[in-house]
């Protein structure tokens, strides 16, 4: 992608594997897991290859964090699958796996004066209170994601359902603080 810097940070995606899943039994089961539920409702299983964490549910359900790209967290939740699979549990292999949110970080490549941002960018979408937060919070419409905003031209989208949105959020962004001369 151009000089600009832009990289995936971590996919969150989460599937229904089974009616229900016997938390205590799975964690005899699978290598390293970790429950408590005294600490956490669920169990933590990681992988290494692809790096991911899965946080499975008495519901059935898994969410899968950690993964550097949608095609990593799908690796990874058939790896995970595949496991269960081989451990003796009944699973639904064909539910579709859903990216619930996806976090990249971007960097514009020069500072921002957030003031100046936060009036050239109308503050019906902008949250902006240095005091709390040293970021200014932009909630875009289209396509539906989260930016913060940081004085040394860093910034973090988060709420993609795809890369492209990601995407598409920076280039935005880029191209209405080059129309505004902020940067």
């Amino acid at each position: 992608m151009n000089s600009w810097s832009f990289k995936i940070e971590n996919v969150v995606s989460t599937v229904k594997l089974s009616p229900t899943f016997d938390l205590e039994d799975l964690k005899s089961k699978l290598e390293n897991a970790e429950y408590d539920k005294s600490k956490f409702p669920g169990l933590v299983y990681r992988i290494k290859d692809p790096k991911a964490v899965f946080l499975l549910f008495n519901s059935g359900k898994v969410v899968c964090t950690g993964s550097k790209s949608v095609e990593d967290a799908q690796t990874a939740s058939k790896k995970l699958t595949h496991e269960l699979i081989r451990n003796g549990l009944e699973i639904d292999a064909s539910n579709e796996i859903k990216v619930q949110n996806i976090v990249a970080s971007a960097a514009l490549g020069s500072v921002l004066n957030l003031n100046s941002v936060a009036l050239g960018f109308g503050m019906e979408n902008i949250e902006y209170e240095p005091e709390q937060f040293p970021g200014l919070v932009y909630r875009m419409s289209q396509p539906k994601v989260v930016i913060l905003l940081f004085g040394s031209g860093k910034m973090v989208i988060t709420g993609g359902k795809s890369p492209t949105d990601c995407e598409n959020a920076y280039r935005s962004i880029k191209e209405k603080l080059t129309n505004l001369n902020i940067i």
